[in-house]
């Protein structure tokens, strides 16, 4: 059993139904449409990204549109599950910034941020908050060194971060026009 912001789930059962689209979905500040988030939760998702991945003297995860990949890949069938636990566990990091420091995730100061961000992290093995944080990294990560064809790695920022500057022009480039998400939704359905 999985205790998330007070909501006690247990794992491996039948999965709660899909939920519905946020009724505040609408683009991000360059425009982009937004799929899984509200621009209230993509707020505090980007807030969340930035302080896991900051910019510095090189780019941070908004540099590389990490935030859109997420809202792009909760869309995938296959990630059902995962597109439900993510979205509880925004609404728990929420309710816990409102609780510990009377506003929202994305309004906090950076120091406040990391120490949410800490709690999340440092909780017990298991517990809805680890794995929330453990999604929130793992899908932060791929965002930012993943293939730009799947949304993220925007400009290959990260690829160029880690001194992958030659990706794509050594190895064969994906098509113009390649779909990454596409792809996977196609690939998983003849398993």
């Amino acid at each position: 059993m999985v205790l998330l912001g007070g909501i006690a789930c247990k794992r491996g059962s039948e999965a709660p139904p899909a939920p519905a689209a946020p009724a505040t979905t609408g683009t991000t500040a360059k425009g982009q449409a937004l799929h899984t988030f509200s621009r209230f939760e993509y707020a505090a998702v980007a807030a969340a990204t930035e302080r896991l991945l900051p910019r510095d003297e090189d780019p941070g995860a908004l540099d590389a549109d990490v935030p859109l990949y997420i809202d792009r890949m909760l869309q995938t069938p296959e990630l059902k599950q995962m597109h439900q636990d993510f979205v509880t566990g925004l609404a728990a990091l929420e309710r816990r910034a409102q609780r510990m420091f009377q506003t929202g995730f994305a309004q906090a100061t950076p120091a406040q941020q990391d120490e949410l961000l800490a709690i999340f992290k440092d909780s017990p093995q298991g517990s809805g908050e680890a794995h929330f944080y453990e999604l929130l990294m793992v899908l932060s990560l791929e965002g930012f060194l993943g293939d730009p064809s799947y949304g993220g790695n925007q400009g290959k920022v990260g690829w160029r971060l880690m001194g992958f500057d030659m990706v794509g022009t050594v190895a064969m480039a994906p098509p113009e026009g390649y779909d990454g998400p596409k792809c996977l939704r196609e690939c998983g359905s003849h398993r």
